[in-house]
């Protein structure tokens, strides 16, 4: 289960309908071993494209870089769709290397800034896709 708070959740939601009509994509980071996302970074879609999302090769390096400095871990990778559900397609399947984080996926499809947006999760180990429960809190107890 990915347990989130509700201003993680709701950065994430806004940034997919800030990118909109391209994929948005981002991370949220936590401490390492927690299981706990806490920090909100999104992240240029360098392909700038409706259908398909990818990190910029060198903003990805960064960002590793810093997450090891702070002790930090990629605890939810994640981005949108703009025409289909929230569910992984094969090429984010083959892309999916973290297999501790949980992968994020908000549809934007069906709205047009007010409408309805799925939010899902998913674990993505070895091709293998599986759903799970999302938690949104008010604050990690």
């Amino acid at each position: 289960m990915l347990t989130i708070t509700r201003a993680l959740h709701d950065q994430i939601v806004a940034h997919a309908r800030e990118d909109h009509p391209d994929e948005a994509c981002g991370v949220l980071a936590g401490p390492a071993g927690t299981g706990r996302p806490e920090r909100f970074i999104p992240m240029l879609n360098a392909a700038r494209s409706p259908t398909f999302y990818e990190f910029d090769s060198q903003d990805l390096l960064k960002l590793y870089r810093e997450m090891d400095d702070r002790d930090e871990e990629p605890v939810v990778i994640y981005h949108s769709h703009t025409a289909t559900e929230a569910y992984p397609s094969r090429t984010d399947i083959s892309y999916a290397n973290e297999p501790g984080a949980h992968y994020v996926l908000v549809s934007t499809a069906d709205t047009d800034g007010a409408g309805d947006f799925q939010f899902r999760s998913f674990r993505i180990v070895e091709g293998e896709v599986t759903e799970e429960e999302v938690r949104v809190v008010s604050h990690y107890g």
